[in-house]
């Protein structure tokens, strides 16, 4: 007992002797914070480093007054007098040498240098989101190296790195703060809309490739980590004011507005909190295309013509059976259909710019309370809250009016340096948006039914050609008569008819979107590095639960809300070995599994090594595999897009949508029923593929069909391997990367056609029914048995020039190793030019307080391939530009900036507004 007491007296007089504690931060000279950064007592063993928040406390025995030497790979060593106990510290240091310097926390979820960074990794700090020409911090992901950045409109803009990119981008993830900002109703981010307000922007950081290992399914193409500015750092108020202009030859010149404020406070070591707003409103990019869908070479004269931005002409009609329909009914005389020629002709549409007013805004707000219980410890509890409404245009099967959509989210998150556990949810509601295409539909039919237009349409003809009017007489004459009455934009029928529309979710008569789903979300990982030496080991997990209730507008919910849940549990190991003549060796293993409650288990691992030659030279090599869970939509969707009905393959959702159809007279003269009810099994088990049809209408022989049936859809998989290099030779700062993808099990969408009745390759009912137009087109969704492959290589060079000026540029190559002529009904949405390049030029300190920037994108043209429409895009040329200037006395940085400098407008996707310029100056305070 004497001997415990002896030692119980020495431990605590040596922890009342050790009573000498010092608080600190480490920030560079943008005041952004320096993790990692090295804290030493001069002349002594005795230290600490700093946190992500560059934060850190030392406690010593020893006395003061006594000197700190603070020092951190890349910049200027510093040195700070202690005089006395409990004493604070702000240390600022200086950058030393380049971007390879800069730590990164995504590729490994643990502070390190860019330079030794295990896979490639692309980020934007506070200066260089300072400095972009872009109007605001997102839309300069445009450019950084290997990045795409496809412009759906003004508000939204989906990011996608190496290939497979669409608006609907399920393969990329978006977090802000650790939080998936992807909507719950349509499973992916939607651009910045209910994003980061820019003056709360800490730092961007973009893995390219898969990243599921460490971050789930969803991290499949790539991921984008967005950090925002902690109060205890970053106190005051910053405002950001921009105001200018957009121009785009088919809306004119119209004003843009875009204001940001953040407000933080910290009330003690202990306690802080910050709250943010935004609002933007512009006039959007009008998509105003007349060409044809299907054709380049037809014109609204033609009769079957399908405008890609007119809605309502996706209507059409073989006028040769409503001949022999009408001839049944009585309705023409008999033989009258021998008069009529096998013709599709499709209803009169709508231009979209009659069915929006091309509005966008965007108001968001959030806030976060953060506390930290005990002093000298980074432990912090935080509470964080997010909300956003705004009104765009999102492209997906249809065209979609988003007005007044609102997300919102909200966190609870218990950190350390070594850990973190939190949990968020994850709402939306559809607010008062619409489906454009359905709204010129059904338009359409409010004025006229189907039945009754193409009726009055056959019955003229018939009668125009029993009179002797030649072919194209007749049908002008059968137009012009159909469309008597028909409801002219801006006219009290038009606009009664259009409210109604798009205040009516039912889509046989209106076109509202309506959703309120939502997702619960939560994750943790724990960093052993403080109880472990020999490596440095993380374990982690996560778990989601989705709550989808679209009240069966999208998906197959008219029951009540459907609802399932996901986890995965992951570990690494990173371990760094010291070689001779400065060189190091990084080895980085981890595995992760995951767990659909629809499908089995997978297992993710990744390995990769980084050999540092010395400071300035690193090769690195990693073997990655990713997978992807089938989507929300693509298990669950249940969508009559117009020309093909979208169908989710989860297994109890094939006998979920039902819908009637109407036999033809042909149908009816062979026994079936006038009326028949089909469901989505249809589509994966009694189907031809949408080309053998095709080629059956060519020529006419049956032996041309070929069976569809596509499978139940699984996970997908991809295997990737990537060799890189970063290097510093003289001035010249070089990034290189290399890749090779390959999937396994790819997730597509086919669309497959389903007859009426008959059993698909019975060689007689079925082809009947094909030949009578009983049949249905759906969209399946499916895992392709086709080899799909992908390759390409990124190069970026940076270097000072002149003195001070910075000059970079990068190279990106990106190519699809897939037989198109062997799959034609496979749909891989690659979306992706085969070369881009983009340079930028410029100095942050050209004279005293004065900069400017000037950036350079090329895009090869590519052709684009989703469910609205395929077409090419051209390739283009952009030039962005900014100068700035700051004012220090009163706490301001002025900004003029032209994006599309140009001035020749170019689009991204096929079937989008064109993009035109736009020309701002901005004021931003206190940031």
């Amino acid at each position: 007992m004497r001997t415990i007491l002896f030692l119980a007296l020495v431990f605590v007089g040596g922890f009342a002797f050790s009573q000498t504690t010092i608080n600190g931060n480490v920030v560079d000279q943008n005041g952004e914070p320096i993790p990692g950064a090295n804290i030493v007592i001069v002349g002594k063993a005795i230290g600490t480093t700093t946190d992500f928040d560059g934060n850190f406390v030392l406690q010593t025995s020893e006395v003061p007054p006594f000197q700190l030497s603070i020092t951190s790979i890349g910049y200027t060593d510093g040195q700070e007098s202690i005089t006395s106990n409990n004493q604070t510290i702000r240390v600022v240091l200086s950058e030393a040498q380049t971007f390879l310097d800069e730590v990164v926390i995504s590729a490994s979820r643990t502070p390190e240098r860019i330079f030794e960074s295990p896979v490639t990794v692309e980020r934007m700090g506070i200066e260089a989101i300072k400095n972009t020409a872009s109007a605001d911090f997102y839309g300069g992901l445009e450019n950084l190296k290997g990045v795409d950045v496809n412009t759906n409109s003004l508000t939204f803009k989906s990011v996608n790195t190496r290939g497979f990119a669409s608006f609907a981008n399920t393969r990329f993830m978006q977090l802000v703060d650790g939080m998936d900002n992807s909507t719950p109703a349509l499973n992916f981010p939607i651009g910045n809309l209910v994003g980061m307000v820019e003056t709360d922007v800490l730092s961007v950081e973009l893995l390219p490739g898969a990243s599921s290992a460490l971050y789930g399914a969803n991290a499949f193409n790539g991921i984008l980590f967005m950090r925002s500015k902690s109060p205890f750092d970053y106190e005051g108020i910053s405002i950001s004011i921009k105001r200018g202009i957009t121009s785009q030859e088919s809306a004119g010149d119209n004003s843009y507005t875009d204001v940001g404020i953040r407000a933080a406070y910290k009330f003690s070591d202990k306690f802080a909190a910050k709250v943010n707003f935004g609002y933007l409103k512009g006039t959007d990019w009008a998509a105003t295309s007349e060409v044809d869908k299907f054709d380049p070479t037809r014109t609204r004269a033609d009769l079957n013509y399908d405008g890609i931005n007119v809605y309502g002409d996706e209507v059409s009609a073989d006028i040769k059976d409503v001949a022999v329909t009408l001839e049944g009914l009585g309705i023409l005389p008999a033989g009258a259909n021998a008069l009529v020629p096998s013709q599709e002709v499709s209803r009169t549409g709508y231009n979209e710019r009659d069915l929006t007013n091309y509005n966008a805004e965007s108001i968001k707000a959030d806030w976060g309370l953060y506390y930290r219980p005990i002093e000298g410890s980074n432990l912090e509890f935080s509470y964080v809250g997010k909300v956003g409404t705004g009104s765009t245009i999102y492209q997906g099967t249809n065209r979609y009016n988003i007005n007044g959509f609102f997300q919102e989210q909200h966190k609870l998150e218990i950190r350390d340096d070594n850990f973190f556990v939190r949990g968020y949810v994850v709402a939306d509601k559809a607010g008062d948006s619409y489906d454009m295409v359905f709204t010129g539909i059904n338009i359409n039919r409010a004025w006229k039914d189907d039945n009754t237009w193409f009726g009055e349409y056959t019955g003229t003809y018939v009668q125009a050609t029993l009179s002797g009017a030649t072919d194209e007489q007749a049908h002008a004459a059968a137009r012009a008569q159909a469309e008597s009455g028909r409801f002219l934009p801006g006219s009290p029928e038009f606009q009664s008819a259009f409210n109604r529309s798009i205040n009516n979710p039912d889509l046989s008569t209106g076109s509202k979107f309506q959703d309120a789903s939502k997702y619960y979300h939560a994750d943790a990982n724990y960093n052993f590095s403080e109880l472990i030496d020999f490596a440095e080991i993380q374990v982690g997990g996560s778990y989601r639960r989705y709550n989808l209730n679209s009240s069966g507008t999208i998906y197959t919910d008219f029951d009540g809300p459907i609802t399932y849940n996901e986890f995965g549990l992951y570990t690494q190991l990173q371990k760094s070995i010291a070689l001779q003549n400065e060189k190091s060796l990084k080895l980085t293993g981890s595995v992760r599994y995951d767990k659909s409650e629809f499908f089995d288990g997978f297992f993710s691992p990744r390995l990769s090594a980084g050999l540092s030659l010395n400071r300035n030279h690193n090769i690195r090599a990693s073997v990655q595999t990713g997978f992807r869970n089938p989507t929300t939509q693509d298990l669950f969707i249940g969508l009559d897009a117009g020309r093909a009905i979208s169908v989710g393959s989860a297994p109890d959702n094939l006998d979920r949508y039902t819908r009637p159809f109407e036999v033809s007279g042909g149908g009816q003269d062979l026994g079936q029923p006038a009326s028949i009810e089909q469901t989505g099994r249809a589509a994966y088990e009694n189907s031809y593929t949408l080309s053998s049809v095709e080629r059956l209408g060519e020529t006419g022989n049956p032996a041309d069909l070929e069976i569809a049936n596509p499978d139940i859809i699984n996970p997908e998989q991809v295997t990737s391997f990537e060799v890189g290099y970063r290097g510093k030779l003289n001035k010249l700062v070089i990034d290189f990367s290399t890749y090779y993808n390959s999937y396994k099990d790819f997730i597509s969408q086919e669309v497959v056609i389903a007859p009426y009745y008959g059993t698909v390759g019975d060689g007689s009912l079925s082809i009947a029914a094909i030949s009578n137009d009983d049949f249905q087109a759906y969209s399946a969704y499916t895992n392709s048995d086709a080899d799909v492959n992908s390759y390409g290589a990124s190069l970026g060079l940076t270097m000072k020039v002149l003195g001070d000026f910075d000059l970079s540029g990068s190279y990106t190559f990106t190519k699809l190793d897939f037989d198109r002529e062997a799959n034609p009904d496979v749909m891989l949405n690659f979306n992706t030019p085969e070369h881009k390049f983009k340079a930028s030029f410029g100095n942050e300190e050209l004279f005293k307080n004065f900069g400017f920037n000037v950036n350079y994108r090329f895009s090869d043209d590519y052709f684009w391939e989703a469910t609205f429409g395929n077409g090419l895009v051209p390739e283009f040329h952009v030039v962005d530009a900014q100068i700035n200037y700051s004012v220090p006395s009163i706490k301001s940085s002025f900004k003029l900036g032209a994006n599309n400098l140009l001035g020749d407008e170019y689009f991204t996707a096929f079937g989008t507004g064109f993009i035109g310029s736009m020309y701002y100056l901005s004021w931003t305070i206190n940031n």
